[in-house]
């Protein structure tokens, strides 16, 4: 399993489990919910009844502990008439079942109306008789109830919200460690480059002056391997810095190193250039060789024996951009990889590392201010990548 499958495999199942735990919570508060509210019921139904015995008894022991009964029992509740007119009510809110005229107290029938609409939607009446009649007694759930049916979306909204900022800071520290790294790592290797390329550069001349041969054609290719490597390096001597872009024939830029690339892979792959040989880009050519680079040994490793590689270089004159789609006859990619090809560690080869397709997505996005993305690609017949960069001069590239 490459890496990337991994992380994804460890994120879907840290997912899982944060589900898991979130259902459990939701579940436990609405088992607690519906005890409380069936007590709650019960409590009402008793109230209701010895409401009832109140008025139909007249001995005064009885009334003093039906009184007790009732007070201990005691929830937010109206007593309806049959039409529908209020006549007891109990444990509302004593500040607002009146408002103040200046030392007199009005009573507000609004704010009864207001609960008694609240204890309709929440609960069925309790129906009983009193003198004779049949009355509605209708209750709210009290505060506490009402109050654990919203925690557990407050507390886990509380705790998601926390998990994000500090997922955010970790990851945002986390990568800025990479990217220290990576970066020294690189500019080291560029440092460490650089002496034995410049022996290799002298070896060569000295083949050349002892055997005479300047013209010679394996002595070039070795010249132009070293040439090659110390391209190389200046790459990764430009890692974390920002890198100086100018004016460039595009289509000549990536003809050589197409050029190049192509005697160096089977023959039976065929490439191909076209586009407008005079358009200028503003590029940073070993940067950008590395784009071009990447992209064609992805292109090459997809395609299973013979096949075909085209670089076409299309001008967008109204926005100032520059498309470049590279197109290869190999295996495809699934819609759903699309995203997923571009990030460190993603690769369909036993021993690749997956930093290819993530590496050139940096230098476009972050040092030409471009884009890539894979615009079209069929499962067996191919796929193709776009490059969108500046054509104009007034652009300044920021880092990211």
């Amino acid at each position: 399993m490459n890496p990337y499958q991994h992380k994804k495999r460890w994120k879907y199942l840290l997912l899982f489990f944060a589900i898991i735990i979130a259902t459990s919570s939701l579940w436990y508060t609405d088992f607690l919910v519906k005890g409380i509210s069936k007590s709650e019921r019960t409590r009402a139904e008793v109230w209701s009844q010895s409401l009832k015995k109140l008025f139909a008894t007249d001995n005064d022991e009885m009334m003093n502990y039906l009184f007790t009964v009732k007070d201990s029992l005691i929830v937010p509740a109206i007593v309806t008439d049959d039409k529908d007119s209020i006549t007891v009510y109990t444990a509302l809110d004593t500040t607002k079942t009146y408002y103040k005229i200046e030392k007199d107290k009005i009573y507000d029938p609004r704010y009864f109306q207001r609960q008694l609409r609240i204890m309709k939607s929440q609960h069925d009446a309790i129906v009983i008789e009193m003198n004779g009649k049949k009355n509605y007694v209708y209750y709210k759930d009290s505060d506490l109830l009402s109050q654990l049916r919203v925690f557990p979306y407050v507390q886990l909204s509380v705790i998601a919200f926390f998990l994000l900022i500090a997922y955010t800071t970790f990851n945002s520290s986390r990568r800025a460690e990479q990217n220290q790294v990576w970066v020294g790592l690189a500019k080291e290797t560029a440092h460490q480059l650089g002496t034995p390329i410049s022996s290799l550069m002298a070896w060569i001349e000295l083949l050349k002056d002892k055997f005479n041969a300047e013209r010679d054609p394996l002595i070039l290719q070795m010249e132009h391997d070293v040439r090659r490597l110390e391209i190389v390096a200046d790459r990764f001597s430009k890692i974390g810095s920002m890198p100086i872009l100018t004016n460039h024939p595009i289509y000549q830029t990536i003809k050589d190193y197409v050029d190049y690339f192509s005697i160096r892979v089977s023959d039976k792959i065929e490439f191909t250039v076209t586009g407008d040989e005079q358009q200028e880009a503003l590029i940073n050519i070993p940067l950008f060789d590395w784009v071009i680079e990447n992209i064609l040994k992805n292109a090459v490793n997809a395609i299973d024996g013979k096949g075909k590689i085209s670089v076409n270089i299309i001008e967008n004159i109204v926005k100032e951009q520059i498309f470049v789609d590279i197109t290869d006859t190999g295996k495809g990619i699934p819609k759903s990889k699309f995203e997923a090809v571009f990030q460190p560690g993603f690769t369909t080869r036993k021993r690749g590392w997956g930093l290819g397709l993530s590496l050139t997505k940096r230098i476009v996005e972050n040092y030409h201010n471009g884009q890539i993305f894979v615009k079209e690609s069929e499962i067996g017949k191919g796929t193709t990548f776009r490059i969108i960069i500046k054509s104009s001069l007034n652009y300044v590239p920021t880092i990211k």
